[in-house]
């Protein structure tokens, strides 16, 4: 007999984490990783500026060694709990797993389409275009970022 109160629980049976685990899981890295992308967004991103043309270079490969070491993990954790959390609901969370899954897709195309490059053409001198293009389209993913932390907490 299933239980309505807890639709995913017989979806997870075989799987070695709970639902509500892995509920806490989704909603920590997602929450981590829109906090993360705030601070990145009003005050890491804007202060490349400030650091000046003649170090830019070293400064901008340096942040990206340090920043993947932070977001990295957290990205992979958040996908995984994504994949999964969308793989074993069913009704009523089932929308709000795809909804969640679609904005993921959104920030990881973001990142790879335009905040790498824009990272990587910074990486070769100071770029005020470049610069510009890299905290304007970066409120592509904080923007998702933070819709999904309102479904994460929604699935708690």
């Amino acid at each position: 007999m299933i239980n309505e109160t807890a639709p995913c629980e017989v979806r997870m049976s075989l799987l070695p984490l709970s639902y509500s685990s892995l509920l806490i899981i989704h909603a920590g890295s997602t929450l981590l990783m829109t906090g993360v992308i705030w601070v990145i967004q009003l005050v890491h991103y804007p202060l490349f500026a400030q650091v000046g043309a003649s170090g830019y270079e070293g400064y901008q490969t340096e942040h990206m060694r340090r920043i993947t070491w932070l977001v990295g993990p957290l990205m992979l954790t958040e996908a995984g709990a994504t994949l999964w959390l969308f793989k074993v609901a069913s009704s009523p969370h089932l929308q709000s797993a795809f909804i969640g899954l679609f904005l993921l897709g959104v920030i990881w195309l973001s990142t790879a389409t335009l905040q790498v490059p824009a990272h990587s053409k910074l990486t070769s001198a100071w770029d005020p275009s470049a610069h510009q293009r890299l905290v304007w389209t970066n409120w592509i993913r904080t923007l998702a970022w933070s819709a999904r932390s309102l479904i994460a907490l929604s699935l708690l």
